[in-house]
């Protein structure tokens, strides 16, 4: 009887511990969502399949972890980085949200096995590997961890957008055309650029909710299903990257100048029967109207799904800070930078762990300012060529603004952390006076140049006479001695008199004005790509610092396409500055911009008076100028092939 009563006692604590636990159980939730006491921001998500794993094993998981991370850094130490990337990977099966094994695997990846490759074509494999980890995978388990956000951003900005790799601009090519063939190539304007991605962020979610908004989806998913439904099943029709990768691939055969010099779209319709489908199917009328909502709805599944990378997020990003090129790594350093530090806010407010919000709050705005430097980018991802980056002077606006932000909310942070941002956005605007300058807005220079001063010189906690100088005087000041250590400003400096040369210059019918530019963009890229410290050949034979600003013939067209491409401005202004070029110019451009001007044109109602190529004539010997383009992209690509082969022979 005796044991019977201490049972039943205990049966009935225990109800009452269950209901009073289950009372509580709301409060101590909301308290840990509220003070960061989680691994997610929401404590009852459903955590990953591989938690199972650790979780099963116990108590002992602890010690295994733990022996394995000291047994995973010593092997780092000594050079074995292969047998620490073994180790680091069943850290990650057993401890999925320990953020810091995601980052050493990734940095082990990037930085230490890649450069341990003998091509550049492998070195980038083990790059975007180490990238792909951690976006893809430690961050869906760990997304409110701000290092491994501010890690993340800061190899997007360092290893692919830097210049310290051999590889460096093998990278910047491969990362362009991936990005081309996922989301194409941007609108010009920024709020045409703010439009395109509202229209992946505002596509329905599902295949089944975007064929009910638009039936003729349904007819055209199926011929592509029928199409592709001989080939490998990776090939065969299907809602991922690979599917909208190809489709990209075949969009972009349609307007790459440099396929159509080669007849690539006849030579992937004869040996390409992906490409021979989707040319079958997606070029009638019925198609093409449904592909345009189709596209919208996979780009942003492949986003979420392939990237980890929110639509919504990349609009706000465009909308609120500026015209984000997604081909630009240094946008997608911005995003992570400044996604993990709204994400991770709440978990970094102690005051031992804002140092770690300062160094990610700097990759966002270092982020934005090589985008003002290099971020107008022209690609044809069919060429041997680098991505032509042109300066972006929009940034400088969008960098004014979220300087305040940033001073503001670290002006009370220890070691100074206001001070650092003073320092940077003196830099940074003192090079944006000397950019405004060259492009020859003086207003805009002076506007600048003034502020500083009250700011920073005369108007300054120590007043000094640092700004007061006229402005061609402080321009040269700023840029002299600054072109062997930093290839970035006379890059800018070519492309921004170029571009004042073209506008001013043609369009005002002012000669000299382009004569000047000219000659100055000559000068100066003999002056650098001469320069015994930017001369440097690596072993993959590519000019690490002196390839950067390019030949003048390519800074010339690089720039002319894009101010004659510009629809902030004026068609007939553009056009009037095509017909004002000289003809060597004009045919650099020509088959590159017809189409897209033509469309434009038609758009017009000058169209239906005069003939679009009344006034966009084709240059003299432009046919001529072609087949010498063409047996110069063929030359390049055998001359590519056979260094491939030659490496490969080595190895």
């Amino acid at each position: 009887m005796r044991d019977r009563l201490i049972q039943l006692a205990a049966l009935v604590s225990a109800v009452i511990a269950f209901a009073v636990a289950g009372q509580m159980l709301p409060g101590v939730l909301r308290v840990s969502d509220e003070r960061g006491l989680r691994y997610t921001d929401v404590s009852l998500e459903g955590a990953p399949p591989i938690v199972a794993l650790g979780t099963a094993i116990g108590a002992l998981r602890g010690i295994i972890v733990d022996y394995l991370w000291i047994k995973a850094g010593m092997q780092k130490e000594k050079g074995l980085f292969y047998e620490a990337m073994t180790d680091a990977r069943l850290i990650t099966k057993l401890q999925p949200r320990f953020g810091e094994v995601w980052g050493f695997q990734g940095h082990n990846m990037a930085y230490n096995i890649s450069v341990l490759t003998d091509t550049p074509s492998e070195r980038w494999e083990w790059v975007r590997a180490g990238i792909d980890l951690v976006r893809d995978e430690g961050l869906r388990y760990n997304p409110n961890d701000l290092i491994l956000h501010k890690e993340l951003a800061f190899w997007l900005s360092h290893k692919i957008d830097g210049v310290a790799d051999d590889a460096h601009l093998y990278y910047k090519r491969e990362f362009a055309r991936e990005w081309q063939y996922l989301l194409g190539v941007p609108p010009g304007s920024h709020q045409d650029r703010i439009n395109w991605i509202a229209a992946i962020k505002d596509a329905p979610d599902t295949l089944e909710a975007l064929e009910q908004k638009n039936p003729a989806v349904r007819a055209m998913v199926e011929r592509l299903q029928s199409g592709l439904s001989g080939f490998d099943q990776r090939f065969q029709f299907q809602l991922d990257s690979t599917f909208l990768t190809n489709l990209g691939r075949w969009k972009s055969v349609q307007t790459s100048r440099y396929a159509k010099l080669l007849g690539l779209d006849e030579t992937f319709r004869k040996n390409d029967p992906i490409f021979a489908t989707f040319d079958t199917v997606l070029t009638s009328a019925e198609s093409e109207a449904a592909l345009a909502d189709f596209l919208p709805f996979l780009q942003k599944k492949v986003l979420r799904e392939s990237f980890n990378m929110d639509a919504t997020l990349m609009w706000e990003y465009t909308r609120d800070f500026g015209p984000f090129d997604w081909r630009h790594p240094q946008s997608h350093a911005f995003y992570w930078a400044r996604k993990g530090a709204t994400t991770a806010a709440k978990r970094s407010s102690n005051v031992e762990d804002i140092y770690k919000v300062l160094n990610n709050d700097r990759i966002n705005i270092q982020a934005m300012q090589a985008l003002s430097r290099t971020g107008m980018m022209q690609f044809d991802p069919f060429s041997h060529d680098n991505p032509g980056r042109l300066n972006d002077p929009r940034w400088i606006k969008a960098i004014d603004r979220y300087f305040g932000e940033l001073y503001r909310k670290h002006f009370g942070t220890r070691g100074g952390g206001g001070d650092s941002f003073c320092d940077f956005y003196q830099n940074f605007m003192s090079q944006a006076v000397r950019e405004l300058y060259r492009m020859g807005d003086y207003e805009g220079a002076q506007a600048i140049l003034t502020k500083l001063d009250s700011l920073f010189g005369r108007g300054g906690l120590i007043p000094n006479n640092k700004y007061e100088a006229p402005l061609p005087t402080f321009v040269h000041n700023v840029t002299y001695g600054e072109y062997e250590g930093s290839p970035d400003v006379a890059r800018s400096d070519v492309y921004a008199a170029l571009e004042r040369g073209f506008r001013e210059g043609l369009l005002f019918d002012r000669p000299q004005v382009l004569t000047d530019a000219l000659e100055f963009a000559k000068g100066l890229t003999a002056y650098f790509q001469g320069n015994e410290y930017t001369d440097f050949v690596n072993k993959f034979g590519e000019r690490r610092m002196a390839d950067l600003i390019g030949s003048l013939r390519t800074s010339v067209q690089d720039v002319f396409a894009n101010v004659v491409m510009d629809s902030s401005q004026p068609l007939m202004d553009r056009l009037t500055i095509y017909n004002r070029a000289g003809e060597a110019q004009r045919r650099m451009v020509y088959d590159q911009l017809k189409g897209v001007l033509e469309q434009e044109y038609a758009l017009d109602p000058l169209s239906n008076v005069v003939p679009f190529a009344q006034l966009f004539p084709e240059p003299p010997e432009m046919e001529t100028y072609r087949q010498a383009q063409a047996a110069e992209a063929a030359s390049r690509a055998t001359v590519g092939e056979t260094t491939h082969r030659s490496t490969a022979e080595i190895k």
